[in-house]
């Protein structure tokens, strides 16, 4: 059988007020070079890749299986070439591009037809919440939700021209399970309009190119107060400002930053690294665009 290849951007969810709903896609790719062999074989190159399995446990190969068996069919042993460039617990959303990249190989490999909505639907699913994999489906930024039949209901933003973005991504690692422990079970009612306010503002500043709506429109209480703990240097980044820094908020789960700024002021996003240095730890800038498309498969 001829080789496939899917590639599934990296993403950033949140975007501070937007729990679980709001998230964008990045020019940081997961690629898998695929096709149906006669034994499971998986080779991992790039960033971080000894922290992938080569073996049956790979989560793009264990989602695979899981959609296989969800409509019942034989998935056939792969052969599987990942080029990870996704750096791992630093909440870019490489377990979302993982089970997207599943996700996509299952419904290649099976003939199943299924069109970006049902992939989307799939992914959210496994993920459990449909922010990054929504990004990963369809690119830009995208608003989610999943509705009461469990369909994900998505709209794309595109980033006004006159912002930009970039991550600061420091050299430790956050776990997902450990960022969502310290989260309480329930917010009072002035918490929950505080977040609703700032997440319509965000969604309507996105629309309008409205930066005086920043930084108020970052703002939140749902998950990055409990997380600063986890995160040196966050409470003071958060209050981080200077001219041209639209603002900044914590990336997924953590402990990446995502920074917006007025398109020319990038350096702004050197002033995150240096936070991150006086709390003893090193960070890297990617200074990287928002990707357009989500995967793309050929």
């Amino acid at each position: 059988m001829s080789w496939s290849t899917v590639r599934v951007p990296a993403s950033s969810a949140n975007l501070g007020p937007g729990f679980d709903a709001l998230g964008l896609a990045l020019c940081v790719y997961l690629d898998c070079r695929f096709r149906a062999s006669d034994r499971l074989s998986i080779a991992v190159t790039g960033r971080d890749a000894a922290a992938i399995s080569t073996g049956p446990d790979n989560l793009i190969w264990q989602t695979a299986l899981s959609v296989a068996a969800d409509v019942c069919m034989q998935l056939p042993p792969i052969e599987l070439l990942i080029d990870n460039q996704i750096p791992l617990g630093k909440g870019l959303g490489s377990s979302a591009a993982a089970l997207t990249a599943g996700v996509v190989i299952a419904d290649h490999l099976l003939g199943l037809g299924w069109r970006p909505p049902r992939i989307l639907d799939e992914a959210a699913r496994l993920e459990g919440h449909p922010d990054n994999v929504a990004a990963c489906v369809l690119g830009s930024i995208v608003a989610s939700a999943i509705d009461s039949g469990g369909a994900v209901r998505a709209v794309r933003l595109e980033l006004p021209e006159r912002f930009g973005m970039a991550l600061v991504v420091p050299d430790f690692v956050l776990p997902t399970a450990q960022a969502r422990a310290v989260l309480p079970s329930c917010y009072s009612k002035e918490d929950a309009v505080f977040n609703v306010q700032r997440a319509a503002l965000l969604i309507a500043a996105l629309a309008a190119g409205a930066t005086s709506a920043f930084p108020a429109a970052l703002e939140d209480r749902f998950h990055q107060p409990y997380r600063e703990p986890l995160v040196p240097g966050l409470a003071d980044i958060l209050k981080l400002r200077a001219p041209g820094l639209l603002g900044c908020a914590l990336s997924g789960a953590g402990p990446s930053i995502l920074v917006f700024y007025e398109r020319g002021y990038d350096a702004v996003c050197d002033l995150v690294r240096q936070i991150f240095q006086l709390h003893g730890h090193a960070a890297e800038i990617l200074h990287t665009q928002i990707a357009d498309r989500g995967f793309e498969l050929t």
